[in-house]
């Protein structure tokens, strides 16, 4: 991994068009060819980013460029598009390369594993004629835990939890919102799956467009005989 903190602007072009004016930022340049742009607020979440499958090209500013004071221009394209992070710098403050090795990935508890596991196996508790794509489906913010086809062919984000609150949607937002630049899987809906669903999250993921379901682990596991119940 490459970590760069320099002055810089940066221009996303493309389907979508964003410009970050100059500014001191972190540049993370991964050894999977994502390249993410952050700021020292805003939580975790990258200001833009490329994701991977990307090439980084390094060259030298037009004239005109360096009338502004670029010293350096950035032009990360995606493989999969016409999608462009161009950025421009204007002053390197710090540059360092790290080697993290193989990561082990997310380890979840035993519930959440085992609920993915479950609902992977059973994927038509989400409803009739949804198929599985895959569990851990890579992106280049973390792995969604499941990503299905409903019974129209769209595709579904599933975001897992045992009890689900408002960090657990706004995960879920942060998927959908990278995801939904893929074209071979756009428009991809959401739905956030928990054995409880806390009343402000069920509030944030109706306002963001989310689908929530509660789901019964013991009767997943074939545990608990709902047929037999009287309540």
């Amino acid at each position: 991994m490459r970590l760069v903190i320099a002055r810089c602007s940066v221009d996303y072009v493309g389907r979508l068009k964003a410009h970050l004016p100059l500014a001191t930022r972190l540049l993370l340049v991964k050894a999977d060819g994502s390249v993410l742009v952050h700021s020292d607020g805003g939580s975790y979440k990258p200001l833009n980013w490329m994701s991977p499958p990307a090439t980084l090209r390094v060259s030298s500013p037009e004239d005109v460029d360096l009338e502004l004071g670029v010293t350096e221009q950035w032009t990360v394209q995606s493989a999969k598009t016409d999608d462009r992070l161009i950025i421009n710098i204007h002053e390197h403050i710090h540059e360092s390369s790290h080697d993290l090795g193989v990561d082990p990935g997310l380890i979840k508890d035993g519930v959440e594993a085992d609920l993915q596991r479950l609902l992977a196996d059973q994927i038509e508790t989400l409803g009739s004629g949804f198929s599985l794509i895959r569990r851990e489906y890579f992106t280049a913010i973390g792995p969604v835990d499941i990503l299905a086809r409903d019974a129209s062919g769209a595709t579904v984000a599933i975001e897992l939890k045992r009890r689900g609150d408002i960090d657990g949607v706004e995960q879920l937002t942060r998927y959908l919102e990278l995801l939904n630049r893929d074209p071979l899987l756009a428009p991809v809906r959401g739905i956030f799956a928990a054995q409880q669903i806390k009343p402000q999250a069920k509030v944030l993921a109706n306002d963001r467009g989310i689908d929530c379901v509660t789901l019964d682990y013991d009767a997943m596991r074939g545990v608990d005989d709902t047929e037999s119940r009287l309540f």
